[in-house]
């Protein structure tokens, strides 16, 4: 069993930024992904960033505005948002894969809003 908690959304205004992380614990052995996903309310779940080992791979809309990272020793992801527009606006998903296994934290809600 693994544990994903995101934190670090919240209100931002246009043009702002915020910056998630999604801690993993429990029985982590080998998170070879861990990425992000996004949903707004009626609309489906969104890829916006991902990384493997030191590969990396964006959303083809987020005009790189976005830049995730990882912090192996505190298996932690983060997710830097910049340039922040109100379609933006989405709970965000903090998703690993361990050994074939998915994984998803409860999500975090980001609000971009005059």
């Amino acid at each position: 069993q693994v544990q994903l908690v995101e934190s670090g959304g919240g209100l931002v205004q246009p043009g702002g930024s915020l910056r998630l992380s999604c801690a993993a614990s429990g029985r982590i052995f080998s998170l070879n992904t861990l990425d992000w996903y996004r949903q707004a309310p009626g609309k489906e779940r969104e890829f916006v960033a991902r990384v493997n080992g030191g590969i990396k791979r964006y959303g083809d809309s987020l005009w790189g505005r976005f830049t995730i990272s990882r912090d192996n020793a505190k298996n932690t992801v983060y997710l830097q948002m910049n340039s922040l527009k109100p379609e933006d606006t989405a709970v965000y998903y903090c998703h690993a894969n361990q050994m074939g296994v998915d994984y998803w934290g409860q999500g975090t809600q980001v609000t971009v809003s005059s």
